[in-house]
């Protein structure tokens, strides 16, 4: 064979190579591409924004930074749309939260997470399910639709929350089906922290290979989801390396930590500290997580409190 043909030979196999590459990198004819990732942070990792903590600023219905919000309409793909949440007044990326609703209940029933925990410093979608009757695994896919969502938004130069966005440092949290779905949905994509509230899922799950923090609130007298079948056992499953925390609402029913709950001051705290914690790594904010006072520092609204904290 002679050279020439030789060389053409081997610039055709590299452009077919090219090809395929790009192909399988773009998802082919996928009009929504899965958003870049930045590689995790190797220093110099504590992501610190906003003031010293307090109770009473982690009790506060508002953190220090002004929300604002962008609708969402329920053509979107991969879930029902919702509401982006995120704060003024700050600069640089921050971390994202994905928010699900349980079964048979709107976006309406966990929305108040969202200006709550935008407030201190993240981007937060709170999410409408494509139906009302979705599964949990269906409302793990729809979390995950809604961080790429957001990543892709903050990725877009047309966007309100343009940069934003740091696609390393994600969570989800959810109620009942939805508190499920966070379960799930840490199970096949790494997340920085996870929040299930009345957490409901049936059937098998890989929960011991969870490596995502997690803090479970759980309510005492849920009869929807028993905490003895769903909220405790799942919380006993986590692995012991996995960071992780067991709060249970005094006398609550299914719906003790939805939108408009008598506790919002106690529960929100801890949901602060949580996501500032794990996500940030902010260290500030162990002092309201750790120690063995909680019961009591929570007045009575906990039945119970246990945590693997150090």
């Amino acid at each position: 064979m002679n050279t020439t043909l030789m060389e053409k030979l081997a610039v055709s196999t590299s452009v077919m190579l090219f090809s395929i590459s790009s192909f399988a990198f773009t998802g082919g004819n996928n009009n929504d591409p899965d958003p870049e990732v930045p590689e995790p942070c190797q220093v110099d990792c504590n992501f610190e924004r906003g003031p010293d903590p307090s109770v009473s600023s982690l009790e506060a219905t508002n953190g220090p930074f002004q929300v604002n919000t962008v609708n969402i309409p329920s053509s979107v793909n991969g879930f029902g749309g919702g509401t982006i949440h995120y704060p003024s007044g700050t600069t640089g990326t921050m971390g994202a939260i994905a928010v699900a609703p349980g079964f048979v209940s709107p976006e309406n029933s966990i929305i108040w997470w969202g200006p709550r925990i935008a407030s201190h410093g993240f981007v937060v979608i709170t999410i409408a399910t494509n139906s009302i009757f979705n599964d949990e695994d269906s409302r793990a896919d729809q979390l995950n639709s809604a961080l790429n969502y957001v990543m892709n938004q903050s990725n877009s130069s047309n966007s309100a929350i343009s940069g934003m966005v740091d696609g390393s440092r994600l969570g989800a949290m959810g109620w009942s089906m939805g508190g499920g779905a966070s379960l799930k949905l840490s199970t096949d994509r790494v997340l920085k922290a996870i929040i299930p509230q009345a957490p409901f899922y049936s059937g098998s799950n890989d929960f011991d290979t969870i490596t995502s923090p997690a803090l479970i609130i759980a309510c005492e007298n849920d009869s929807i989801a028993p905490v003895g079948s769903h909220a405790s056992p799942f919380y006993n499953t986590l692995p012991g390396t996995t960071d992780k925390a067991f709060m249970e609402i005094n006398g609550g029913s299914h719906y003790c930590a939805n939108s408009g709950n008598a506790n919002a001051d106690i529960i929100g705290k801890y949901g602060v500290a949580w996501m500032k914690r794990y996500i940030d790594d902010d260290l500030r904010y162990d002092q309201f997580l750790c120690g063995p006072n909680h019961l009591a520092e929570a007045g009575g609204v906990f039945s119970e409190y246990r945590s693997t904290c150090n």
